[in-house]
Order: C-alpha cells, then structure tokens, then sequence
C-alpha cells in the first residue's frame, strides 16, 4: 500500500532536508516531490518580478515586493498557469499513490483551498499531515544562505501556511534539532494510522 507524507511548512523551515532524511531512514523506497521542482520548471515568460495583472509574468509564479508592519517582504503569488500547475502537482502525486509509489509532499499551503484538493485527491487513510515549524530567526538565517532567494520571502507566509482549521497527525520543530531527529519522529508517528484526512472528510460528510 502507498503511503503519503505531506510536509507543509514555510520556506526555509527544513521540509525539503527533512524529506531526504526520510527517505534515507524509511526501510520503504519514498518518492521525494516538492513544489520548487514545479516552480522551477515553469517557464521564464510565467515568472515575473512584481508583474502587473495581465502581464505574462504574473500568470505563472509573481514575486511582488510589500512593505508590511514597517519591513519590506517578498509575496509569492501564483496566477491561472501557475495555480494549473499547483493542482497538477496534486493530481501527480495521486497519480503516484495509485501506481503504488509512496511519496512525500514538500509543500507550502499558502490557500486553504490547496488542502482541501489534498483531501480530495488523496486516500485519507494513508496520508499523513506534517506541519513543520521553525523558529523565525533560524527562517531568517537559513534564507540568508540561500542562493537565489529573495529576503522576507518567508516571513510574508510564516503564519499563513499553517492557518488552514486542519489540526495536523504531527507538528514538528526543526529550529535547533538534528534533522535525523526530527525525521524519527516522523517515522515513529507513522506505526499508526494517520487522523487528519479522514476526520476532515468525516466532518464534511455530516454537512
């Protein structure tokens, strides 16, 4: 049976370092899928700066700059090509659930609606909902570090990503423990079944 193990967390929150030491510490083969891949293979004309509605830049993934609370953040924002591509990502992972492929999703939730396709698309009963934390400071940090990526990109969807109602199978902290660490206990969490899909579709079914 396929598994699934959906991280979601803000940007340099670890998901992605996380990911890999899953897969080098699960006895199972774990097919590694992340939204940067996806953002990554859109193409230059859909990737814009601060593109203006209506401008080819701002159909894909839009990096628009705004002053906020006295600072300066960076928005990502996802227009009709790139929320095409996002529902896509969903429907591959699926796609590879239903072949037998176990995966795990490094995802950033930025719309409730994201989680709800999820839920949709997704077995609840083999789907494991991660929510990874990470102090501010070591965001900052790590960004910091980071070739190519814009300052105050994760502060400006810091709380936004876990602000989805959905309580999570397990909230992990990677602000200051060792990857191996965090990852065991992603691993001891899944010796038993996974709670939070299956009591959301529980929830709607009574509406």
């Amino acid at each position: 049976m396929a598994n699934v193990i959906l991280l979601n967390g803000c940007s340099s929150a670890g998901k992605t370092t996380l990911a890999l030491k899953l897969q080098q510490l699960l006895s199972e083969p774990y097919q590694h899928v992340a939204l940067d891949q996806f953002r990554d293979g859109m193409p230059g004309q859909v990737r814009g700066f601060n593109s203006p509605a209506g401008d080819s830049g701002a159909r894909g993934l839009n990096v628009v700059p705004e002053f906020r609370d006295g600072d300066w953040v960076t928005k990502i924002e996802f227009g009709d090509y790139g929320e095409k591509v996002l529902a896509s990502m969903r429907r591959t992972i699926a796609s590879l659930c239903d072949s037998g492929c176990s995966v795990i999703v490094d995802d950033l939730l930025f719309k409730r609606s994201y989680l709800d396709d999820y839920i949709d698309v997704l077995d609840g009963t083999d789907t494991w909902f991660v929510g990874v934390r990470c102090n501010l400071e070591v965001v900052h940090a790590r960004e910091a570090k980071r070739p190519g990526r814009f300052p105050g990109t994760a502060t400006s969807h810091f709380e936004q990503v876990h602000q989805h109602g959905v309580p999570y199978d397990l909230e992990v902290d990677t602000s200051h423990q060792h990857p191996k660490d965090v990852a065991e206990q992603i691993v001891a969490r899944l010796a038993t079944p996974p709670e939070a899909f299956a009591r959301e579709r529980r929830m709607r079914s009574q509406f």
